[in-house]
């Protein structure tokens, strides 16, 4: 571990932790929060970013992150970034430093997406929001086989049940899904949350069941377009998973991983040794984060081209 990521750790166990001791969830204090740490990171070199806030921006609501055309420069690949925070908190904003770092990596455009927020909108309104997302950019002119659905988090969960949604619909797949510590089970029926209780540096597994029914409202928690993990997976395009061995919410991901296997999917699951939940939001001043992107990001660009190429 270096000691950035053993300093981070330290920071999220003494100033985030404490915060999720209890099981109401406060949205205000959470959002108030956020925004006052959603500085935003220098634009990379050779990058353009462009916001789209208006209100004639929907379904395409939210940030892109595309590179500068020049010579050698070719955004063939669109990766579609939805962010965590519980579905309740949280913005592009927030996550510049995972999506730059990403977009880096990837050379892939990123579209970072501005889904309507809970408790004021609940299920359905993110799914919702992110396939209309999704549709748009098909329609659009981005292929399918060069787009790719990423998130963290609730954003991570939020991009399989996207997948999930547009197969029910006969809608065509994107080329392939990554997703950072996936929250994938709002019933919180996972042994992690246990297990991991006191490893997790972020949250308390108390937490995590509350902070769901913000998000669910009258819905089914086990819904699989709440969570993922009561789908089916069959016919689902690859998976690419990260999750740290410490947390409460690693059984989100490993069951889903176990899920789609043995269903015929491709998944790749990296399970990262003590480190946090959503590692690579702290990218890049974390070194294990910027590598876990990395690893990412050769996944993005070995699926999405392969099928280019194929088409």
């Amino acid at each position: 571990m270096s000691w950035q990521s053993a300093l981070m750790c330290w920071v999220l166990r003494h100033k985030m932790r404490p915060a999720t001791a209890t099981p109401g969830i406060d949205v205000a204090r959470a959002r108030a929060m956020t925004s006052k740490r959603a500085w935003s990171p220098k634009v990379p070199r050779g990058w353009h970013l462009e916001e789209r806030y208006a209100d004639n921006d929907a379904p395409l609501r939210g940030e892109w992150l595309s590179p500068e055309m020049r010579p050698g420069i070719t955004p063939d690949i669109t990766i579609l970034y939805l962010h965590g925070g519980g579905y309740y908190f949280c913005s592009p904003a927030t996550h510049r430093n995972l999506v730059f770092a990403f977009a880096r990596r990837s050379g892939a455009r990123i579209f970072s997406l501005d889904y309507r927020l809970a408790p004021e909108h609940p299920f359905p309104a993110a799914l919702d929001d992110a396939l209309a997302a999704c549709r748009k950019l098909v329609a659009d002119g981005v292929s399918p086989q060069s787009l790719v659905i990423a998130g963290d988090s609730a954003g991570g969960g939020l991009a399989l049940a996207v997948l999930l949604a547009l197969r029910d619909a006969g809608d065509p797949l994107p080329a392939g899904a990554v997703v950072f510590s996936p929250w994938t089970d709002l019933a919180a029926t996972g042994a992690s949350i246990t297990t991991n209780d006191d490893r997790d540096d972020m949250f308390h597994g108390r937490a995590i069941a509350p902070a769901g029914k913000l998000y669910t409202g009258s819905a089914d928690v086990r819904n699989p377009y709440v969570s993922p993990l009561y789908g089916r997976f069959e016919g689902l395009p690859p998976l690419f998973i990260q999750a740290g061995d410490t947390e409460v919410l690693l059984d989100d991901s490993t069951r889903v991983a176990e899920k789609a296997r043995a269903a015929g999917v491709s998944v790749e699951l990296e399970v990262l040794p003590n480190m946090p939940h959503a590692l690579q939001m702290f990218a890049p001043f974390v070194p294990e984060a910027n590598r876990a992107l990395e690893r990412a990001a050769r996944f993005v660009r070995r699926i999405a081209v392969r099928q280019l190429e194929t088409a």
